[in-house]
């Protein structure tokens, strides 16, 4: 496994993101447990910082980003949100989606890999077209 990189998260997104965990946490049918425990783990290694001191350059909730896949070259478009917003249709991807946890406080540049049943997906996070703390939008 690649060595982990210091990802960064704001306050405000840690108290949502660790509010949604303890709630589906209690959930007996939980089925994305796997990827509630993975971002409770990405969570816990964070740099966490203000809303207003959060690097530009970084993967908040609610960001838009602009990814290759480093396999086949494909781009893609994300915006990445809480489960109840999620929407395949819009790239719209929940936090506990594969991807949504794994690029979670990551920064432009980075190359982020998970585990997929398929094996290992590898991605470039190539651009954050829009980040809502670097706009002014700490309400989201």
């Amino acid at each position: 496994m690649a060595k982990k990189r210091t990802i960064y998260v704001t306050e405000f997104d840690l108290n949502r993101l660790n509010k949604l965990i303890e709630a589906l946490g209690d959930e007996p049918e939980m089925r994305d447990r796997k990827y509630l425990e993975e971002l409770d783990e990405e969570l816990h290694r964070a740099r966490v910082v203000p809303p207003k001191s959060i690097p530009r350059d970084v993967i908040t909730m609610n960001s838009k980003v602009r990814v290759r896949d480093l396999d086949s070259g494909t781009e893609t478009t994300y915006q990445l949100v809480f489960p109840g917003d999620a929407n395949v249709q819009q790239n719209k991807i929940s936090i506990l989606a594969p991807i949504g946890t794994a690029i979670i406080g990551y920064r432009a540049g980075d190359v982020v890999e998970w585990e997929v049943p398929a094996g290992r997906k590898r991605m470039k996070i190539e651009e954050i077209l829009y980040q809502p703390e670097a706009a002014g939008d700490f309400h989201l």
